[in-house]
């Protein structure tokens, strides 16, 4: 009798043994709402609890909409179709479902990709690999140039392939993934009708259909002018002149308001400083020799600042003020976040503009194998939202942010995808979604909203 009793107790023991676990199990299977924080209070979420609460939005507004909590049935089997579907091109966003443009944020953007189908070869794609300048140093790396479509220079893939600029379906599907993001004005990289980077081909003949497509989703286009050959003060008026006689009437066509009240066009400057400064104040200051101050084609010019040294060149040069371009914290001194208060500071001392640039992150050793160095980890989001942070700390009035889509340096926040081929794996933007950047620039924006209302109470 005593011996039934103990395996009477041993069997139960061992039954209670086995509900537990399961019960530990099932736990673990539960999908955790809690999503990683960071020093802003402004973490990211996972993907799944992105999701989760993009649908519980999607609900509450039906909810409100139609009264009835049958819909609730319907969105619980929307999830379930949403989720066979996730590799499936996503439905296409109506207008009035698109965020709102925020013109004080300006992208900068390149249209210089290239592919068979439309350019009879790849462009840009196919980058080489640059040597270091010592040779001593450039004998430890690959040399060569990238195979395409599967071996791309760069270290990341994009969701709509090795693409070109020229396909309308592309420019669109860019133009609607910028409005999603809530940014208001392209940077377009420019060279002169016949010019190109060194890796490209000219681009200009895409600009009206750029101008076309973004004044479909309510953007603007303003121009960066990339350091063409023998670039100076006659060809720089020349050039603007080009631009604002050629595109200047399209509704696209950004111009900002000054404090004075008037409308100027806005032109960013890549690579100022190579240019010295008495040639700049031939074009830019009022007694110039090929001034093009208070004429038709006066507009507002932005310097790049990399060295604390040119801002005083930026200064008597004669421009309207100074942007940072690189996404890299800690690279030059402009580009370094903590000195972007002095920065902000010696602009407003002087009647002078300051852009801060903020960037998802960079890593370039795809096109540059030797330059790990400077790589900047995305830290799955915060090393941007560091940037931003950073940059509304000095209240500027624009913020520029690189880039939507320069591959080459990893700068990108253009949807990105998994993949692997061969040899080759590139990174991507998990655990979270391809658009997760795209996302990051939409609150941002909205927070950069709210806080700019205060700083003009």
């Amino acid at each position: 009798m005593a011996r039934f009793r103990r395996r009477t107790c041993i069997i139960l023991l061992l039954f209670i043994l086995f509900i537990c676990s399961i019960m530990m199990a099932l736990k673990t299977l539960r999908p955790d709402r809690a999503g990683f924080g960071d020093p802003f209070g402004l973490g990211l979420l996972p993907e799944l609890q992105q999701r989760t609460v993009l649908l519980d939005n999607k609900q509450n507004s039906l909810n409100r909409i139609q009264g009835d909590t049958a819909t609730r049935v319907s969105n619980l089997h929307g999830i379930a179709v949403n989720t066979m579907k996730a590799s499936m091109p996503p439905v296409i966003k109506l207008e009035e479902e698109l965020s709102s443009p925020n013109y004080n944020f300006h992208i900068f953007y390149y249209s210089w990709f290239g592919n068979p189908q439309f350019d009879g070869k790849y462009i840009h794609w196919n980058h080489p690999l640059l040597p270091h300048w010592d040779p001593k140093i450039a004998n430890n790396y690959p040399k060569g140039r990238h195979n395409p479509p599967e071996d791309i220079g760069s270290n990341f893939y994009p969701e709509l392939g090795s693409y070109s600029s020229k396909d309308p379906s592309v420019i669109e599907a860019h133009m609607k993934q910028m409005r999603s993001a809530s940014t208001g004005v392209i940077v377009l990289s420019w060279y002169p009708p016949g010019m190109a980077d060194e890796n490209g081909e000219p681009t200009d003949d895409l600009v009206p259909v750029i101008l076309d497509y973004a004044h479909k989703y309510n953007l603007k286009v303003t121009f960066h002018i990339e350091p063409y050959k023998d670039r100076d003060d006659r060809s720089m008026y020349h050039n603007v002149k080009y631009i604002i006689d050629k595109y200047g009437g399209h509704p696209a066509f950004y111009r900002h308001k000054t404090s004075t009240g008037r409308f100027l066009p806005m032109f960013y400057v890549y690579d100022s400083y190579v240019t010295i400064p008495e040639i700049w104040a031939n074009l830019l200051t009022v007694s110039g020799s090929q001034t093009i101050r208070n004429t038709p084609y006066d507009a507002l010019f932005i310097a790049l600042l990399v060295e604390e040294r040119h801002k005083h060149d930026i200064h008597r040069s004669g421009f309207d003020g100074m942007y940072t371009y690189f996404a890299t914290n800690g690279f030059s001194y402009g580009s370094s976040h903590h000195n972007w208060a002095s920065l902000k500071a010696f602009c407003d001392s002087n009647n002078l503009m300051f852009i801060p640039s903020v960037g998802p992150g960079y890593i370039d050793t795809s096109i540059r194998p030797w330059n790990n160095h400077n790589t900047r980890n995305r830290v799955n989001g915060k090393y941007y939202e560091t940037a931003f942070s950073a940059a509304l700390l000095v209240r500027p009035e624009i913020i520029s942010i690189t880039s939507f889509n320069e591959w080459h340096e990893g700068t990108q926040i253009e949807k990105a995808i998994p993949k692997r081929t061969g040899q080759v794996v590139y990174l991507d933007y998990k655990p979270h979604k391809p658009n997760v950047y795209l996302e990051l620039t939409q609150k941002w924006s909205e927070k950069y909203r709210k806080e700019q209302e205060q700083w003009l109470m």
